[in-house]
């Protein structure tokens, strides 16, 4: 039998797409989330309502983990067996050991294997493989595509709307004094992934009203200035909030298309209930 050419793989902090969903080649590999002793592989075991729920009123904070290289190993070698190569893109390797563990797993599988550190996560993870399945269709291989993925890492664009401090401070990410002003203050930090990878403040703003507008004038400028025509908000159990998102900013450029979807459980832990981000790929030549 003929072996397909390339088998792509993500984990699940990536958000899945449609266009991933329905894609025979695309594989996903769940992180997991601790609530004590019990574990939940993210996106299988739990789903997002019962996971807000158990965090709402868990005594202990959930932690995250990892697949194991073993996982990984397990998973290649079955690909191995229906495809010649692997293209794997992950979660920035500043927020995640996922990516080793993948690397890891693919030496012990001996398989062939491109790995591409997204430096992003979510939705960041689906341009890229969307971009990439786009390449593959023009007739790219392996090494190219990945070499052109890396490349367009530079071109995403991201900026994240905290919606729970309380759950940042219980995770152990700010401290009591920043909790404590924040929420005197209804502070509404705003975050973003840098270029290297890393999770830093952007600026803060004092109302959701504000919040809101502020992403609808980045994604205007990423429209006027960019040429950005298609951008997602990842949003965490604020469907509604999302979707009057959406509608804020095709009222001022109606021809951007807004994809909206969910944070995976994983980035629901950390990022906590309320979030929304806004997240694009800036155009690149073909």
């Amino acid at each position: 039998m003929t072996k397909k050419p390339i088998a792509w793989v993500v984990d699940s902090t990536a958000y899945v797409s449609d266009i991933l969903a329905a894609h025979p080649d695309v594989h996903v590999v769940p992180l997991a989330i601790h609530f004590g002793q019990e574990q939940y592989a993210d996106g299988v075991d739990l789903t997002s309502e019962q996971l807000y729920d158990r965090i709402r009123n868990a005594d202990e904070f959930p932690k995250t983990s990892q697949p194991a290289a073993g996982e990984f190993a397990k998973l290649y070698e079955k690909i191995s067996e229906d495809y010649e190569a692997i293209l794997a893109v992950h979660v920035s390797s500043k927020l995640s050991g996922t990516m080793s563990s993948s690397k890891s797993g693919a030496e012990i599988a001996e398989v062939q294997m491109e790995c591409v550190d997204s430096l992003a996560l979510s939705s960041g993870i689906t341009k890229l493989v969307e971009r990439g399945l786009f390449l593959q269709d023009r007739g790219m291989n392996l090494q190219e595509i990945a070499e052109k993925l890396r490349g367009e890492v530079k071109n995403l664009r991201n900026y994240i709307l905290i919606g729970n401090l309380n759950q940042l401070y219980k995770g152990g990410r700010m401290s009591g004094v920043q909790f404590f002003l924040g929420s005197l203050l209804q502070v509404k930090p705003i975050i973003h992934l840098n270029e290297i990878g890393e999770l830093k403040a952007l600026d803060k703003v004092r109302s959701q009203k504000k919040a809101l507008n502020y992403l609808v004038d980045k994604a205007v400028d990423a429209y006027e200035k960019d040429g950005v025509r298609s951008i997602d908000l990842m949003q965490g159990n604020v469907l509604a909030q999302a979707e009057e998102l959406k509608n804020l900013i095709q009222a001022k450029v109606p021809n951007l298309e807004v994809r909206v979807g969910e944070i995976s459980s994983v980035l629901a832990v950390h990022a906590g209930e309320g979030t929304i981000a806004a997240m694009w790929h800036v155009p690149a030549e073909d």
